[in-house]
């Protein structure tokens, strides 16, 4: 018994070290055309030792009906250029090797960066024509079919679809589950999803007011209970402008350095407006996914009506929301940018700075700290054994996320790496969301985070 509780323990502890996985919907295109979607791309694999990657989909979008299937060749340049950077890029996790690609296939751990065969293996098309009334019998893919595999795998992880243009691939795997499965296995496959779409791509642009062409209307209508389902309006357009106002560190720090760099084209309209969709769901301790109200770099959203005026779901596209969440999106874009440089620097030295580990009261890892606490009590937090594997000096600033909740703690002494706060007398059954944001004094000054999640009785 002992031995099966110490298994169950090792296998639990490796379990919270897998990355989340990632399904992306592009239709990336020339950079004549549109260039936001192979600036995205570029940055997504700077990254891909943080997400499982599981299905990279060309599908229809903006500009695009039906999309070009030649297009799709632009998403394996960026992959080829991936693959010409890995050995830089591996040195920053100390990476020898790759596993065999089976192994690849199964369930990937925070850190392992896959080989470009994985990647050029999960690139599929998707649904190449837009709207709602494509979906149906003459809208099979090999996007949709690889989704409905996915969904189907002995994985309790949720997919998080991030749709750079339209959803209409996601829809159509959905409409041909309904096809043979009951109505409770149909909404079991669809639970499996998380989706969030950088505005309503699933259609013309001549055609974005007109809602109810898009496949985005009927996923918001038809499952709005076992969905999750963001619709950003406000914060991808912030990506752009933050972006066109800080070109200049794009074009000394990312465009040309090594082969991804090279590939890194300059923008038309604005920069990297796809990014905040798997922004959300980076996995740096700042917010948890499945919790939309929590801030993190793509923002903050509140559940409400949507602009169709008829559906529902996670959005920030009116105030007061709207301007908290483009608060937090400025907030945070510097040090956003500057683990996006960073990584730049690997892709073409080789060598460069690592972000801080943070660890609270004693608990290492990612997932949010719980703690309980008395109303007008005091609790006592303390991050003074997070470390730099740098060896760089860290900075500390301990504050509180407001949305959460109307008590407002007092946070004492919130530059040190141990606080006392005071918790207030009207805070009793609220949950205070407290933020320990830690940076160090290498290049780039490289951040990283914890959330402290306070449970009032």
């Amino acid at each position: 018994m002992l031995l099966l509780l110490t298994l169950i323990t090792v296998c639990n502890a490796k379990d919270k070290n897998l990355k989340p996985r990632l399904v992306v919907c592009t239709d990336i295109a020339p950079a004549d055309v549109e260039p936001d979607d192979m600036e995205s791309m570029v940055r997504l694999l700077s990254y891909a030792d943080r997400f499982e990657i599981e299905a990279l989909i060309t599908s229809v979008g903006w500009n695009c009906d039906p999309y070009p299937v030649e297009w799709a060749q632009l998403l394996f340049r960026v992959i080829d250029a991936y693959g010409h950077d890995l050995p830089n890029l591996m040195r920053r996790s100390a990476q020898t090797r790759f596993l065999p690609l089976a192994k690849e296939n199964n369930r990937q751990q925070l850190g392992y960066w896959p080989s470009a065969d994985y990647l050029r293996g999960r690139a599929v098309m998707g649904s190449i024509r837009g709207g709602i009334k494509a979906v149906g019998s003459d809208n099979d893919s090999p996007g949709s079919r690889l989704l409905i595999r996915l969904a189907d795998e002995d994985d309790p992880r949720p997919i998080y679809v991030a749709a750079w243009g339209g959803a209409n691939t996601l829809a159509q795997a959905i409409w041909r589950v309904k096809q043979s499965r009951t109505e409770e296995e149909v909404k079991r496959f669809v639970g499996k999803f998380r989706i969030y779409t950088i505005t309503d791509q699933d259609m013309q642009y001549s055609q974005r007011m007109d809602r109810a062409y898009s496949s985005h209307q009927w996923l918001r209508g038809e499952f709005r209970d076992e969905l999750q389902f963001i619709w950003d309006e406000g914060t991808w357009q912030e990506q752009c402008e933050l972006g066109k106002q800080n070109w200049a560190l794009h074009k000394e720090h990312i465009q040309g350095k090594g082969a991804l760099g090279k590939e890194y084209p300059t923008y038309k309209w604005g920069v990297e407006g796809d990014t905040p969709s798997f922004l959300y769901l980076m996995p740096h301790g700042l917010n948890d996914p499945e919790d939309p109200r929590q801030a993190g770099w793509a923002g903050v959203h509140e559940r409400g009506m949507c602009p169709d005026s008829l559906t529902t779901a996670w959005n920030s596209w009116q105030e007061p929301v709207r301007s908290r969440s483009i608060g937090y999106k400025k907030r945070f874009y510097p040090d956003e940018l500057n683990d996006f440089m960073a990584r730049m620097e690997w892709a073409e030295e080789g060598r460069g700075n690592h972000n801080p580990t943070v660890v609270v009261n004693g608990k290492k890892g990612l997932q949010p700290v719980h703690i309980k606490a008395k109303a007008g009590g005091r609790l006592h937090l303390d991050a003074s054994r997070s470390t730099d594997g740098d060896g760089d000096r860290l900075t500390f600033s301990w504050w509180q996320q407001p949305e959460t909740a109307t008590a407002r703690a007092v946070i004492d002494h919130g530059d040190r790496p141990a606080v006392t706060i005071d918790i207030p007398q009207d805070a009793g059954g609220e949950d205070l969301h407290i933020i320990c944001e830690v940076h160090d004094d290498g290049p780039f000054h490289l951040v990283a985070y914890r959330r402290v999640i306070v449970h009032v009785e």
